[in-house]
């Protein structure tokens, strides 16, 4: 499959004390790559997590709903080509028994083993595949990167997405290093598709739920591909402490601040990544919505423009057609009035007031949506709410890979 031509390098990750990787090559699909991951982590290391709103939810969803509560991670294992997801016993028969594997293999108990899995719905994971790709991570723990664990974990994506982010914790440096997968069935109601995050960070599970909680909202809560929310949406984030500073464990903990900024900066990044290895996207497109009568308001505008089959596709044809904008903001069931109304496209005011504006010149706002990077902003002129999401392009090559998927 073509790289994505919004792509971005693979950048320069240190290695996070507390944390060893391993891939394996399960076979869940006729692929020559890895594709399960395992992570341990050090006794100490903590855990917060969000998983999908889907009222149809994976395993492996189900069984870190019920391990989060307990604040403890000694693994994370991940499965890719296969979701797992309405599969009824047998699937979370295999779940059960790939994490109870874990916790075998790693002395510890099966609530401290996280569980993700992502792929084709309906398919039961096969339990011996899934057994036998952890025994083979397990005896490779540590022999492993950054860039083999997100490349394992991906299914349609065109190239590994990671970042990097440091925070001073008093006279201490702490790392937070993320990696996440996903391209297609992108609106997520929580999280993200599967996204990962390890700091060397002492933080109280409390408190960093809290700080992702709040990093979650301005970053994979705000993105979008094509509207569809994952029945496997997992996002979770791992502490092991190892950095040696006082823990965290409030707002008012010295330096809370730099770590809850630092993990809010790298979900936005991920979820920019996400979004520029949207199936078959071509542009990256920024909406930005203001003058509504709420915040919730204007996000809710913000994602009708954004999920909009009509503009998505006139964008990708660098069709400047405003009145696509007007129709999702319409259908929105928000506060709005038609004469108040203001469009723009790349800072260049196309309609206002209910009207095209008087002399309009079409030539740069075209000159804009032929770039790779595009900006629509709507100003409802009614009160203070604000809201910025972002999204791709629909192109004939969505429907290429999603026509082709269980292939």
């Amino acid at each position: 499959m073509p790289v994505s031509p919004l792509a971005r390098p693979f950048p320069d990750l240190p290695a996070i004390a507390g944390a060893r990787i391993a891939t394996a090559r399960a076979g869940y699909k006729a692929w020559a790559r890895d594709d399960l991951l395992l992570i341990a982590f050090d006794p100490g290391t903590t855990v917060a997590g969000l998983t999908t709103r889907s009222r149809c939810p994976s395993p492996e969803v189900e069984t870190c709903r019920r391990h989060l509560p307990s604040g403890e991670a000694r693994a994370l294992v991940v499965n890719a080509g296969n979701s797992n997801a309405f599969t009824g016993a047998a699937g979370a028969a295999a779940c059960a028994a790939q994490v109870a594997e874990v916790a075998l293999l790693l002395a510890c108990r099966p609530e401290a083993v996280y569980p993700a899995s992502t792929g084709v719905i309906g398919v039961p994971l096969p339990a011996d595949r899934a057994v036998a790709g952890v025994r083979t991570a397990h005896a490779r723990l540590g022999s492993g990167d950054w860039r083999a664990a997100a490349r394992a974990i991906g299914t349609t994506d065109t190239f590994e997405k990671a970042a990097l982010r440091e925070a001073l914790i008093g006279q201490t440096r702490v790392r937070l290093v993320g990696f996440v997968k996903g391209s297609g069935m992108i609106a997520p109601d929580m999280a993200t598709m599967l996204a990962f995050i390890v700091t060397d960070a002492s933080v109280a599970p409390g408190f960093l739920q809290q700080a992702l909680d709040r990093a979650n909202a301005a970053s994979f809560s705000c993105i979008t591909v094509d509207g569809d929310t994952s029945t496997s949406d997992t996002c979770l984030a791992f502490a092991t402490a190892r950095a040696g500073h006082a823990p965290l464990t409030g707002w008012d903990s010295p330096g809370a601040d730099a770590f809850a900024f630092a993990l809010l900066d790298l979900c936005r990044e991920l979820a920019l990544l996400v979004v520029r290895d949207g199936e078959g996207a071509r542009k990256l497109i920024e909406v930005r919505v203001t003058g509504a009568v709420s915040d919730e308001s204007a996000r809710r505008i913000a994602m009708s423009i954004a999920n909009s089959p009509l503009v998505k596709t006139a964008i990708a044809g660098g069709d400047a057609n405003w009145g696509r904008v007007v129709m999702a903001v319409g259908k929105a069931g928000e506060p709005a009035e038609r004469d108040r109304l203001a469009i723009r496209f790349g800072g260049v005011t196309v309609a206002a007031d209910g009207a095209v504006v008087p002399g309009y010149d079409e030539a740069p706002v075209a000159a804009h949506l032929a770039g790779e990077e595009v900006e629509v902003e709507v100003d409802l002129g009614l009160g203070d709410g604000r809201a910025t999401v972002f999204t791709c392009d629909l192109t004939e090559g969505y429907i290429r890979i999603n026509a082709d998927y269980r292939s």
